[in-house]
């Protein structure tokens, strides 16, 4: 048994990371010290000088472990690491961590291309990012596309005869495949989006406006007028400011609330570029109740910028935090430079964190107002289906709803569907897609088990990624299809309810079929339009899995009764012309260029087209 007295004693006097354990051996604490000697004594010897939090934790606290660093820099960065791995019930966690889109220039290629991506890869590219709103991003996207005519596609490699797509022939691109590209001059411009994207939007600007000027001196003015176009929808994208704040520099401000009733803490990021305030972000962490605000915002900042490629000389906080110059060093070695964390005590930096702090506050009231909203819609959808259900037990959060469907064409390709709902919701993540393969044809209720039966055994079996097991199962179906179900949950000994999904002669949601009795949905509008919208999305989902199933072996079919094109010369032919189509109208030359082809394979190629 662990002693936790006698463990004290052996605790070294140098920095290091700790976490305590409960009963069950779960880590439900990760915390770094300058001295673990010092700092873990401390949560068994204070006398009513915690706070309620840490309080709590330490009556859970069952045993310790440590891992000793050689620096408290090291400390800091193996706490963020063993956060993110453990997910510790009393520690503050940044909950939408990589979920926010970033904008990427791939510094890799011979000629980069401007791309959106949710990915952080070590590859030598830049990330700029991430940003709250995904239509944003999509915009910068499309307009530096436009305004630098970039490169679009993901060829780096171009042979002999490869023809421009619709692209260069419309003068998006500046044609890198037939090799008219200056790169030095491209280069200059992926530069110019660079500086862009860090905030120098000034500095475009004013190429924009030379372009014009320089177009319309010489009379071209469609030209001049396309470069004004541009300049005002840049100045749209970058520059929403709602106010001009300060005189120049570039600083983030940080403000934060305290965990609401479900231990949710929000973070809001406002940027400041060139003065003026040009952005904000939300986010959202997971932080026991009792969290202080500095500590929730001292958690932030490092799992926050630990991964940032911009990162301002300056940071607004509105209270002093723990380890600020610990995390000022980190920050400012990510930088590559100094980065302050200043708490302003007056002037226009004063003014920028309260103007700041009105925003959080409307914004607070409003969350507030959504989420009381969604509670109170979660609530009679989880009553009203217990009702169906009869179920006496009312469980206290949202029911997990699996919703199963299948397509087909005339009994062939078989495909099925899963999507899954928590309360109103889709949770996009935990939907899947299954292949049937040993279904009889035309046979939905076989179809059906074995789906559902590849589901719910790798959910007994604690696969990841199928490890929740569902509240209730709905099948796109009457009676058969429900009892077919039951069939799989009874052989898998699971107690699991099951309904069915019933439409009416239009084909639309009538009601639920449970226990061999069916609830017209028309008289509970809130159920009606939940279930309705379920069958809908689990239909879509499975159509579109067919669909593409289909057309894949559609193409490949036909590619694969060509003589002489196996496997490698198929996938390279659709890599190059990307559609059937296209290598129909290819030139016999076009195709005998592409790797792995040759001579007599192309014109097998064309013998094959020609014929059809």
């Amino acid at each position: 048994m662990f002693d936790i007295e006698e463990n004290l004693k052996e605790l070294p006097d140098k920095p290091g990371v700790y976490l305590h354990k409960d009963s069950y051996g779960e880590i439900i604490y990760v915390g770094k010290a300058a001295s673990l000697k010092k700092r873990v004594r401390q949560y068994f010897r204070s006398h009513g000088a915690v706070d309620p939090k840490t309080a709590t934790m330490v009556t859970h606290i069952a045993e310790f472990e440590y891992i000793v660093t050689r620096t408290e820099m090291e400390a800091l960065l193996l706490e963020n690491t063993l956060i993110k791995r453990w997910l510790p019930r009393y520690n503050v966690m940044l909950r939408d961590d990589k979920t926010y889109p970033y904008i990427k220039i791939t510094m890799g290629e011979p000629y980069p291309r401007l791309l959106k991506t949710r990915i952080l890869k070590n590859d030598g590219s830049k990330y700029f990012g991430p940003y709250a709103d995904v239509s944003s991003v999509n915009r910068i996207i499309d307009l530096l596309r436009d305004i630098f005519r970039l490169k679009r596609c993901s060829h780096t490699e171009f042979p002999q005869g490869f023809r421009p797509c619709l692209n260069g022939h419309i003068d998006k691109c500046r044609g890198v495949c037939s090799g008219q590209a200056d790169r030095d001059e491209y280069m200059k411009d992926i530069r110019s989006v660079v500086a862009f994207l860090k905030g120098g939007n000034r500095e475009v600007i004013a190429y924009l406006k030379g372009r014009m000027k320089t177009a319309a001196e010489a009379m071209r003015y469609e030209e001049a007028a396309k470069y004004r176009d541009y300049i005002t929808s840049a100045l749209s994208v970058v520059e929403k400011q709602r106010v001009e704040l300060l005189s120049s520099g570039n600083m983030d401000v940080i403000l934060s609330t305290e965990p609401n009733d479900a231990s949710v803490a929000q973070v809001t990021v406002f940027f400041v570029r060139d003065g003026r305030l040009v952005g904000r972000e939300m986010h959202h962490l997971d932080a026991a109740a009792g969290s202080g605000k500095t500590e929730i915002v001292s958690a932030f900042l490092s799992q926050y910028y630990i991964n940032q490629t911009i990162i301002p000389k300056e940071i607004l906080l509105e209270a002093h935090i723990a380890d600020e110059g610990l995390i000022e060093e980190l920050l400012s070695k990510n930088l590559g430079g100094g980065v302050k964390l200043i708490v302003p005590e007056r002037g226009k930096k004063r003014e920028l964190l309260r103007l700041a702090q009105n925003d959080v506050d409307e914004s607070v009231k409003r969350l507030d107002e959504r989420l009381r909203a969604e509670r109170e819609r979660e609530r009679e959808l989880t009553d009203e289906l217990c009702r169906v259900l009869c179920r006496t037990d009312t469980p206290s959060g949202p029911l997990r709803l699996e919703a199963y469907d299948i397509s087909h064409t005339a009994g062939s390709g078989n495909v099925g569907a899963m999507v899954v709902f928590e309360g109103n919701k889709p949770i996009r993540s935990d939907y899947r897609r299954f292949k049937i393969r040993g279904e009889e044809k035309g046979d939905d209720y076989g179809s059906m088990q074995e789906m559902l039966y590849r589901r719910l055994k790798r959910g007994v079996a604690l696969d990841k990624g199928f490890d929740r097991l569902p509240d209730l199962i709905l099948v796109d179906g009457g009676a058969g299809h429900v009892r077919a179900a039951e069939q799989v949950t009874r052989a898998l000994k699971l107690d699991l309810d099951v309904a069915g999904m019933v439409k009416d002669d239009r084909h639309r949601t009538r009601g639920l079929i449970f226990g061999n009795r069916e609830t017209d949905l028309k008289a509970t509008p809130t159920l009606f339009h939940l279930i309705g919208g379920i069958q809908e999305e689990v239909h879509r989902f499975a159509i579109d899995y067919h669909r593409g199933v289909r057309k894949s072996a559609a193409v490949r079919s036909q590619l694969d009764d060509i003589p002489g094109i196996g496997e490698k010369r198929r996938n390279a032919l659709l890599a190059r012309f990307g559609s059937i189509d296209a290598i129909k109208a290819a030139e016999e030359d076009e195709i005998g260029a592409v790797p792995g082809m040759n001579r007599s394979a192309a014109r097998e190629v064309k013998a094959y087209f020609a014929g059809r």
